[in-house]
């Protein structure tokens, strides 16, 4: 290959490249597009949205604890917790695994167990493992108590929520009473 042929091949590569930044500006000109001052939509908001919606976040669902703890099953409970097992023990005795033990937990208070490190949202939480604290927590953790590490998705089941409790407060050396 003489060197004749190479200057041909880079001025077929030059004025390829020449030709595809010549169409681009080309294409700008005749098809001009005037870009907004502010990206977006702007959406309205009326003032009844905004107060329903704050409303809704401050209204805490009560819950009827007696009507609740009436459906429970402890069988029911004993097949469910198997979930928790996984991370918990509920034997007495029974040491820590990735979450604390749970025996006794029924009318104790949150994050007092030895030898576990819990989340600083648990420890600033100064409840007690009441029915009601437990049925809120069971439905989704993290949303009851903000900041805890207990990814669980929770218990949508009045049922299956009732059930754990119900299993949970037998495995104490003192079981609560219901409500």
């Amino acid at each position: 290959m003489d060197s004749f042929e190479i200057n041909k091949i880079v001025a077929a590569v030059l004025l390829v490249a020449l030709l595809v930044i010549g169409i681009g500006k080309i294409s700008n000109l005749l098809f001009n597009v005037e870009k907004p001052e502010v990206s977006g939509y702007k959406v309205e908001v009326t003032e009844d949205v905004t107060k329903k919606t704050v409303a809704q976040k401050e209204e805490k669902v009560e819950v009827d604890i007696s009507a609740l703890m009436a459906q429970a099953d402890l069988a029911h409970g004993e097949k469910i917790f198997k979930k928790c097992s996984a991370c918990h023990s509920i034997r007495a005795g029974g040491g820590n695994k990735i979450g604390p033990a749970l025996y006794n937990v029924v009318g104790r208070k949150v994050a007092v167990v030895e030898d576990y490190k819990y989340s600083k949202a648990l420890v600033a939480y100064k409840k007690n493992w009441t029915f009601e604290e437990l049925n809120g927590y069971l439905i989704k953790p993290q949303a009851w108590i903000k900041g805890t590490k207990m990814a669980f998705a929770g218990l949508r089941k009045e049922k299956d929520r009732a059930s754990v409790i119900l299993y949970l407060n037998k495995n104490s050396n003192s079981p609560l009473p219901l409500p």
